[in-house]
């Protein structure tokens, strides 16, 4: 009963926007309680580690970067009329929502700067001809492997011409993302780094008994023997108030529609669909 009501506390006061799903005394004994009274002790240990970014914090760590990007490029002679602000994947991920909030908050529109999505293979051409140089800004919350990213990147960096410097804006990059970027010739402008000694599951990280982290491997293994951690068995501990990254272990997020294991961080990809009722 302690330590239900232990984690119940920490994780309202932490997790308390959350989107995918909120967190509440349902949810939380919800997920408690599929863990044999001996373990639940190792779940408060687990939320401890959780590094959470909330939507405010968000909006504020990317407006911040950028401002402080806009007036680095402005020194060295490119004006925000010659830069290029694109959206990497899909028009839902989580890179259109953030480039949407940061051109609104900021007045971006009201600048001269350009704001492309990084398929529009047409729009890149165009925009890079008429300008000839100056900087592409990719834009996202979070970057794991970075695979994504630089799958998009290449395709959009394919099909623009003219000399550009590339920036990758967003919160925050693990460092096994680092690596692909520098071979890239992209920069990262980051709040975070999350580096391997800083996830708790991870084996390079010494941050908690090693009983404590065999014994939440040992569950997550449980949960998927496979990818326990998440992409790439990542194991990232970082989560964003809109969503959890597809590198957070198992034992935060569940499975795929919440069965078998429910998780306090479910990602909405995680989550069931909502029903839909014919009238």
């Amino acid at each position: 009963m302690v330590n239900r009501l232990a984690c119940y506390i920490l994780a309202k006061w932490k997790f308390h926007d959350y989107i995918p799903q909120p967190v509440n005394f349902t949810t939380v004994t919800a997920w408690i309680d599929q863990f044999p009274l001996s373990d639940q002790k190792y779940l408060f240990t687990l939320l401890r580690h959780v590094t959470y970014i909330n939507s405010k914090q968000t909006l504020r760590i990317v407006c911040d970067l950028n401002r402080q990007l806009l007036k680095q490029l402005a020194k060295e002679g490119i004006p925000p009329s010659k830069v290029i602000y694109v959206q990497v994947d899909d028009a839902g991920s989580s890179s259109h929502w953030m480039l949407a909030l940061l051109k609104h908050t900021e007045r971006l529109e009201n600048l001269g700067c350009t704001f492309l999505d990084s398929k529009n293979v047409r729009g890149l051409n165009e925009a890079t001809t008429r300008l000839e140089g100056g900087a592409i800004v990719y834009v996202d919350d979070f970057a794991g492997s970075g695979n994504q990213f630089c799958r998009s990147r290449d395709f959009a960096i394919a099909h623009t011409v003219g000399n550009f410097v590339e920036f990758f804006l967003l919160p925050c990059v693990c460092e096994e993302a680092m690596l692909q970027l520098q071979e890239r010739g992209v920069e990262p402008r980051a709040r975070f780094i999350h580096s391997k000694k800083d996830r708790l599951l991870d084996a390079e990280a010494n941050i908690c008994p090693i009983q404590v982290k065999e014994r939440l491997l040992k569950l997550s293994a449980q949960i998927d023997a496979k990818f326990g951690l998440g992409y790439r068995n990542l194991g990232s501990m970082v989560i964003l108030s809109r969503n959890s990254p597809n590198s957070t272990p198992l034992l935060l997020r569940g499975n795929k529609n919440q069965k078998p294991f429910l998780g306090i961080l479910p990602r909405t990809t995680d989550l069931p669909p909502v029903p839909h009722y014919v009238r």
